[in-house]
């Protein structure tokens, strides 16, 4: 009994995905979604569900030839390579910094304690 109830479940849904998504709004200015709205009224198509009637792709992607998509690739590969680099070294030179910034602070700690720092 439960594969029936299965089967009878799933051909249910696959009947409903077929359907087109519709707004229209009522004499009374109330908005409606449905999937059969009535003949008399104005319709917007909010979604087809069922894929067909979708937009093709853009004519930019098609007019491409391989070569040309692969050096788009490749030069998009490049600049995030290089750009990786770029904050590689600026990292470095921050902890750089910040080490001549801490030595910096010692010296000035031992300068301004008043001991001796050479000795003759």
């Amino acid at each position: 009994m439960k594969p029936v109830t299965a089967l009878l479940l799933l051909s249910f849904f696959s009947l409903s995905a077929h359907a087109a998504l519709n707004k229209w709004v009522d004499a009374e200015g109330k908005v409606h979604y449905s999937d059969s709205p009535p003949v008399d009224a104005k319709v917007e198509s909010v979604r087809n569900i069922s894929g067909k009637g979708q937009e093709a792709a853009p004519a930019d992607f098609s007019s491409k030839t391989y070569s040309q998509r692969e050096a788009e690739l490749n030069k998009a590969r490049q600049e995030k390579k290089e750009a990786s680099e770029k904050s590689a070294r600026e990292a470095a030179m921050k902890q750089e910094r910040k080490q001549n910034c801490a030595a910096s602070r010692e010296n000035l700690r031992a300068l301004e304690s008043g001991t001796r720092l050479v000795t003759y």
